[in-house]
């Protein structure tokens, strides 16, 4: 029974460390360069992943990892867009681990609907909902 909690509960204090990491983002705008040498957004690495079936294995994850990551591209200003693309990027890293292995598999739907439920409030203030 013991494991059955302490997975939840490493992955929940993960999260909760991740929400509360502080990123600095450095604006790096050149006026000078033309638009052929600015990366587009369709070139950014998460939009990248997300492009090209870059899935966790497990739909509630890959749906939560959708949405959350639309949020972010659409709603969060670009100051902060950074920090919570890392955050999105570590998910997908840390459960596509989980669900390479079968005896994690089974409990990751659970812990991606609540990362859902929980990131439903924290991005409230952006007007994300899904």
């Amino acid at each position: 029974m013991n494991r059955r909690i302490l997975l939840p509960l490493c992955l929940v204090i993960g999260l909760l460390l991740m929400a509360c990491t502080k990123v600095e983002v450095t604006d790096n705008h050149n006026a000078s360069a033309s638009p052929a040498t600015k990366a587009s957004p369709a070139s950014t690495p998460a939009t990248t992943a997300v492009l090209s079936g870059d899935s966790i294995g497990v739909p509630d994850c890959d749906a939560f990892i959708t949405a959350y990551d639309a949020c972010v591209t659409g709603k969060v200003p670009e100051a902060q867009r950074a920090q919570y693309k890392a955050g999105i990027e570590q998910w997908r890293t840390s459960w596509r681990q989980l669900a390479a292995n079968p005896s994690t598999k089974a409990t990751l739907a659970g812990v991606c609907k609540q990362a859902a439920e929980q990131s439903k409030v924290s991005m409230k203030s952006f007007n994300c909902a899904w």
